[in-house]
């Protein structure tokens, strides 16, 4: 049974300047650093993120944007919004109202993967409810 996320993996062919890009971003150094992988634990639930050399890219998989998109929690859309594009993402999916206080929006971060945000009310009722 699937019990929640535990790490999203993103591929990059510039692991310097991809470690230096997150680590600017989350505000928070990674606390695995295995040369072609590193890692970086953050937020409510010390979610993990996972930089890749994309050197060990699985033969046939797409190279560049495709695929599963992960929406990480944010309290202002607009605003990370604005940050990331400031920080050399550029726009894949401006914000979108997904309806009952649901907001989304995807940039393309400068190594080629989508970077999804999104303003979620269930995330912060559930994290209230573990708060008590």
């Amino acid at each position: 049974m699937l019990r929640g996320f535990t790490t999203i993996s993103y591929w990059t062919g510039d692991m310097a300047a991809a470690k230096a890009w997150y680590t600017e971003l989350l505000g928070v150094e990674p606390y695995m650093d295995r040369g072609p992988y590193v890692e970086f634990r953050f937020g409510d639930y010390s979610h993990e993120l996972g930089l890749i050399d994309a050197a060990y890219l699985p033969e046939g998989v797409h190279k560049g944007p495709g695929g599963v998109v992960m929406y990480w929690a944010v309290d202002d859309v607009d605003a990370t919004l604005a940050r990331l594009l400031d920080m050399g993402a550029t726009l894949h999916e401006k914000p979108a109202d997904r309806g009952e206080g649901y907001i989304t929006a995807t940039v393309i971060d400068p190594f080629g993967n989508i970077l999804g945000i999104m303003y979620n009310p269930h995330y912060l009722e559930v994290l209230a409810a573990l708060k008590g």
